[in-house]
């Protein structure tokens, strides 16, 4: 008896080993591809303190340049997935990088609303594939016992993003007014844009498709990661949850109502993303340096709470009140920021258990597809999902803008977003009720 327990605790510390050799190989690099992704994607959140002067643009024109990026997002994610899953991870990805960096960069050359709503455009097509790929990626590597803690670290790169981008973005607008003859917001689409295209290039170097084509795993490292990827999908085929087909992932309403809970989630995050330098603008200071540094608290605090909560739901093996309980955190703290008179650090306390309750439950959200789809309609679905919700990208930055230029405050605007994460916190409950956690 005892040996056979000493040989169960020898193979268990065996296989943490080899899992974090691949955790500590694969996710650093990952996380830092997400922080260029996401600075390039709402760098323009900053910007928009001097541009939207310099172009002329009112609030609601600004929302819907800012959130018109997940229109051709929408559009080409599917596919852009299903591509990744037959081409592979380092000729896709690193290409899609450099693009998006690329177009990023032109963003400084926009002189009117059209090109601005041009380039946000085009800057989602390229970007499309990046999120939805790697969350497919991960799945080719780590199997549900580790990817909601994988997934968590990943997408820490979110809040993160906000915790490097606020005092560089700052630092920039503050320390760059016309040099060169270009504008302090134009040099910011230059100086985040660039590296983008670098990194992607090192990507298609760097990146390992999948564990057999591991030169750094040895034959029997490679040979457990696949032993335990079959495992789990015999499990899945045991219970009932056998190869799907593309077309499932549309008849399924437990899709759609992912989609439906995913949305909810992107409305809050893009609320915070596009909005909070002008909410810090409005309620605290116009020093741009100091608006990046006062940024970096809500991002801050929801990184560390993303990471400990994503582990906790891991150590669990529980979902459904993990994700729940943080998006009605989200929504308490959006309706407390949205109190009329609030103070402006009161409103930035709250806005930042508001990024908490939002980023943990993003982040432990994606555990739940792979539990339902397999295959490549596991490829399919994780992109539709995100398609569909990523919508509320669009959705929340032109909501807010058009209520900002109708109201002139932000009252209603925080309102919506705390009604989206409630929305998202009961559809949760709804779609996990059969199978709580």
């Amino acid at each position: 008896m005892n040996q056979s327990v000493g040989a169960c605790a020898t193979a268990a510390q065996n296989s943490n080993a080899i899992y974090r050799k691949i955790t500590w190989r694969l996710m650093p690099y990952l996380f830092l591809c997400y922080i260029l992704a996401y600075v390039d994607r709402v760098n323009v959140g900053f910007a928009k303190l001097q541009m939207q002067q310099d172009l002329g643009m009112s609030d609601a024109v600004y929302g819907i340049g800012a959130g018109i990026f997940f229109i051709g997002y929408f559009f080409f994610e599917v596919p852009s997935n299903i591509i990744m899953h037959k081409l592979g991870a380092r000729f896709w990805i690193g290409p899609i990088m450099i693009l998006w960096g690329v177009v990023s960069t032109c963003t400084m050359f926009v002189t009117n609303a059209t090109g601005f709503y041009t380039v946000r455009f085009l800057l989602g097509i390229v970007e499309s594939g990046f999120f939805p790929g790697v969350i497919l990626y991960l799945t080719y590597w780590f199997t549900s016992k580790h990817r909601a803690r994988m997934v968590a670290a990943f997408m820490s790169a979110i809040p993160l993003s906000g915790v490097v981008a606020g005092p560089i973005c700052g630092w920039i607008l503050g320390q760059t007014p016309s040099a060169g003859h270009l504008k302090a917001w134009q040099w910011l689409f230059l100086m985040e844009g660039v590296p983008s295209v670098f990194v992607g290039a090192i990507t298609m170097y760097f990146l390992t498709d999948n564990p057999m084509k591991a030169k750094w795993l040895s034959p029997d490292e490679k040979e457990h990661v696949l032993a335990q990827l079959q495992q789990e999908e015999l499990e899945k085929v045991r219970a009932g949850q056998s190869k799907h087909k593309i077309g499932d992932v549309f008849r399924s309403g437990r899709v759609w109502l992912l989609c439906l809970v995913f949305f909810g989630f992107v409305m809050g995050n893009y609320g915070l993303g596009f909005w909070l330098p002008q909410v810090i603008s409005d309620t605290i200071t116009k020093d741009p340096v100091s608006i990046g540094w006062i940024s970096v608290i809500p991002w801050l605090c929801g990184a560390v709470a993303m990471i400990l909560v994503g582990k906790h739901s891991d150590a669990s093996g529980e979902r459904r009140w993990h994700i729940a309980g943080s998006a009605i955190l989200g929504a308490a703290a959006f309706a407390t920021s949205a109190i009329p008179g609030i103070s402006g650090v009161a409103g930035i306390v709250a806005l930042t258990f508001a990024t908490i309750g939002i980023m943990c439950a993003f982040s432990i959200f994606w555990a739940l597809p792979s539990r339902i789809l397999s295959g490549t309609a596991a490829a399919a679905g994780i992109a539709w999902i995100n398609s569909v919700g990523n919508l509320a990208g669009y959705v929340s930055p032109y909501v807010v803008g058009t209520i900002r230029v109708a109201t002139h405050s932000m009252t209603l605007a925080l309102l919506v977003l705390a009604a989206a994460a409630f929305m998202s916190a009961t559809a949760t409950l709804y779609v996990t009720r059969s199978k709580a956690g």
